[in-house]
């Protein structure tokens, strides 16, 4: 029996996103192994695309070896330049079962902001309500 009900580009076993239809009879979900006939795809139209990034926007984040900005560049805004392009990376600050933490820095001027996973939003904001009521 399914746990999941919704859209056909999801596991209805295990809410893992299928892989995109190729040449087989069956679509199989890589995490629970869960198959479905490529036939219930049938009239679905799939669309992927694949954007670049300029070569200057791409090697400005690369200034040099002993650079700290390295590592992909997302379009993101600078909340201090309003400047598009930030650099990040993740660290496990907390413990294993908790989220990670994301931290970005602008490529203009460096500033660097963080953001803790959702887990670490919701008992903050849970902790908060316990103080108004």
């Amino acid at each position: 029996m399914s746990c999941f009900k919704g859209d056909i580009n999801f596991c209805p076993e295990c809410g893992n996103i299928l892989p995109i239809p190729e040449l087989h009879d069956f679509i199989t979900c890589p995490r629970c192994a869960f198959s479905i006939p490529v036939q219930e795809f049938s009239g679905y139209m799939i669309k992927s695309s694949v954007v670049f990034n300029s070569l200057e926007k791409s090697s400005s984040a690369v200034e040099s070896e002993d650079s700290e900005l390295k590592g992909p560049i997302i379009d993101r805004k600078c909340s201090r330049c309003n400047k598009e392009g930030m650099v990040y990376h993740t660290r496990q600050m907390r413990s294993a079962d908790e989220g990670q933490t994301v931290f970005f820095t602008c490529i203009h001027c460096r500033y660097q902001e963080k953001e803790d996973s959702w887990e670490e939003r919701l008992s903050f904001f849970l902790f908060f309500l316990s103080l108004l009521g």
